[in-house]
Order: structure tokens, then sequence, then C-alpha cells
């Protein structure tokens, strides 16, 4: 993951335009407050990158806890939300010492395709810690295996369409081409679970879970699982 950290800490061209960025943020923040059972609630958004529309996903619940890996994403979501009270900033080596059962809603979008699979087990454990009896943990944007790179490029463009930037993102498919991202993307890679191995993976992390109709976010080819404490 620390490559994947790397990258995203730094000035990179994964957005084709700053409104594909902006639609981006707004869609997860849609999808994360359909989750939110109580205005009271807390959510920990784990891993949550640039989570440019967390201020809509705080005003749906009570406290909102933004866990950061990245220490200079972690920086610039300090200053951006340091107006609202609602929201805290984390580093992933501080939810260790978070209140155990504090949580009522774990998110986890877009997150286990860049940890290697002994890594998205110790968030899973983390999470369980802190996650409430009665909580829910929401893992999202899974990649299928048997899905390749076009449906993502198909997704991208028919978000393009619907918001009205497809020059801008045909111009972005071209930059992250010849981007370090896809340079990563080849040397690294990106990992990817069948709806079995993904169940059977938060099966062994102590939690029942099933496989949401709708996944988080633009991409309907990948997958988002509901998961609350198996025992």
């Amino acid at each position: 993951m620390d490559d994947w950290i790397d990258y995203y800490d730094s000035t990179h061209t994964i957005y084709a335009s700053k409104l594909h960025r902006d639609v981006h943020f707004e869609e997860i923040a849609r999808d994360i407050i359909g989750y939110i059972a109580s205005p009271d609630a807390v959510v920990l958004d784990y891993a949550c990158g640039e989570a440019l529309s967390a201020a809509k996903v705080a005003a749906a619940c009570g406290k909102l806890i933004l866990a950061e890996p990245a220490p200079g994403v972690r920086g610039r979501l300090i200053a951006r939300f340091a107006p609202i009270t609602k929201i805290r900033v984390r580093s992933l080596d501080e939810l260790r010492s978070m209140e155990e059962k504090s949580v009522d809603l774990a998110v986890m979008n877009s997150v286990a395709q860049y940890m290697t699979p002994a890594e998205l087990d110790g968030g899973f454990a983390v999470i369980k810690r802190v996650l409430k009896p009665g909580g829910k943990l929401v893992v999202g944007d899974i990649l299928r295996p048997e899905v390749g790179m076009g449906r993502d490029v198909a997704a991208l463009l028919r978000l393009a369409w619907k918001h009205g930037f497809l020059r801008d993102a045909m111009w972005g498919l071209v930059r992250t081409a010849l981007s370090d991202y896809r340079q990563l993307r080849t040397k690294v890679g990106l990992q990817r679970y069948s709806e079995a191995e993904m169940l059977a993976k938060l099966a062994a992390a102590g939690f029942a879970a099933s496989l949401a109709p709708v996944n988080i976010g633009h991409n309907p080819w990948r997958m988002t699982f509901v998961a609350r404490h198996a025992f």
C-alpha cells in the first residue's frame, strides 16, 4: 500500500478535470449518506482520500472521523475542515487507540484494491474493534477479477457524458495512459476479489456480510458489501 499512499500524496492527474473530481466526491458522499441510520451516528471513513464533500456527510451524522494514511492529504483535510467541529481527522495508526465499540458506521470505499490481502485483514480487525455491535461496515468499489480496465473506461465516459466533461475525460484517459498511475498499476497491480472471496474474507474477520444491490460511486461493474458483527 505504501507505493499507492506516496502516489496519492503527490500531485497526480487521476481526475480529468475539477468538475470530474467534484462530481466523484459528491457521488460518494451521497452514497455514504444513504447508509447513515441516524443523525446522531458516529461515522468512520477509512482511508478517505481528499474527501472533498465530507461536509455533506458530516451534516447528516453526529460525528465524522476521516482516517487517512497519506500525511500530505491528512494535512489538507485538517486545514479544509478545521471550521467543522463534527469532523475529526486521524491517521490509520491513531484508530488503534480509539475507544472500542464507538462507531456506528464504518466505510472503506475504493481502498481494498490498493492493499495487500494481509493489510486488508488488518484494516478489518481495526474496524471490528471500534464498530458497535449493531453497527455496519460498508466496503465499496471492489474490483471483480473478470472485469478489466475497459469497464472502468466505459464507466468514466458515461459519468462524463452525464455531467458534461466528456472532452476532458477523453484527454484525461490519454494523460492517465502516460502517467505514473498507469506505470504503478502495471508494476504493483490492484487487488481483485470475487463476490465469494470477499464474503469469505469478511467472514474470517468476524463479519456477516452481503453484496449490496448498488456499488458506491459511479462504476456499476464494481461491488459494495455491507457487513455486521457476526459474533
